[in-house]
């Protein structure tokens, strides 16, 4: 488990100033907050924890803690969260990975997303980035295609774990292309990546928001990206739904959670609280360098964006006949 405080200092004043019109008082937790996040730092999840943390402690005068409790694509840190008091000092950075893939995935998980949380507020929706080594031979779709058809469960996909984003792209690329590939889980994406660029796997869907440092330094090249249409973050890359397989769209989405029957009234002050930071300048600037859209709106609006995700996700493994 690591922890990172982010605790307002003498600049406090100075940056609530630029803090736009965030609600007079109303009903927060006076106590710090953990946001808990289900994979190790440097990935997508921890990113966009951070990034909140950052603003939501001069906002609400409190130390704000991302703690990671990384396993089983993000379930074990949603299984921690849904047993937490629903007081508002526990929140969970969710994702696609423990709130959409897992309740299809798990027979046995250890909570049921609509009885044991209380969405709050979709933080952002971002592609994943079809990535590999700069040494591999096969960088155009097309030639990957060719490269799984030649040699058929070989190639090496890396994903952050069974059941998260990364996982459920290859599934649906395998689904659609016809190929069959191997797909290699880790513990996060942090060490997914180190292994990457390092050459011992060969490919992964891995989120824009943790593959895109490693594409702009060159370590990594950015094949293809998983949304309808192409991010502004990388327009120069095509879309896989463009290259020749329309209607592929295996996004990763980030949202912030409570345990569930949290009070009504905190819950839309909180919301309210995420729709600032979300529209403030800088953070707005660094979620769309990631290629984070489409984020903010009201609780209701999460709620149903998570049963619809649900859905689209349960399909694609009863067709893929993923098991774990």
């Amino acid at each position: 488990m690591q922890r990172r405080h982010f605790i307002a200092s003498g600049l406090a004043a100075t940056a609530a100033a630029a803090v736009p019109s965030f609600a007079a008082a109303s009903p927060l937790p006076t106590a710090p907050v953990r946001i808990v996040v289900g994979f190790p730092p440097g990935g997508g999840t921890d990113v966009m924890a951070r990034v909140m943390a950052q603003k939501l402690a001069v906002a609400w005068g409190v130390p704000v803690t991302v703690e990671n409790k990384a396993g089983a694509g993000g379930v074990i840190a949603a299984e921690y969260v849904a047993k937490q008091p629903a007081n508002g000092t526990v929140l969970l950075m969710t994702n696609i990975s423990n709130h959409a893939i897992a309740p299809a995935l798990y027979p046995t998980l250890g909570y049921v997303v609509e009885r044991d949380f209380t969405p709050l507020v979709l933080v952002g929706v971002t592609p994943n980035l079809l990535i590999c080594n700069p040494s591999q031979p096969a960088r155009t779709v097309k030639d990957l295609v060719a490269l799984c058809r030649a040699k058929p469960g070989t190639v090496t996909f890396g994903s952050s774990g069974t059941g998260a984003s990364q996982h459920m792209a290859i599934e649906l690329f395998k689904l659609r292309a016809k190929v069959d590939a191997l797909h290699v889980p880790y513990r996060g994406s942090g060490p997914m990546l180190t292994d990457l660029i390092g050459g011992q796997i060969d490919y992964s869907f891995e989120t824009m928001t943790s593959a895109t440092p490693h594409v702009a330094s060159g370590k990594l090249v950015a094949i293809a990206q998983t949304r309808l249409q192409r991010s502004p973050a990388h327009p120069q890359v095509p879309t896989v739904a463009e290259l020749g397989y329309p209607g592929f769209d295996a996004s990763t989405w980030y949202g912030l959670v409570g345990p569930a029957q949290m009070q009504p009234d905190m819950v839309q002050r909180m919301n309210d609280d995420f729709n600032h930071v979300l529209a403030m300048p800088d953070v707005a600037a660094k979620l769309a360098s990631y290629g984070a859209e489409d984020g903010g709106g009201t609780a209701a609006k999460f709620t149903a964006f998570i049963s619809t995700e649900k859905d689209k996700w349960a399909q694609v493994v009863k067709e893929a006949k993923v098991t774990v």
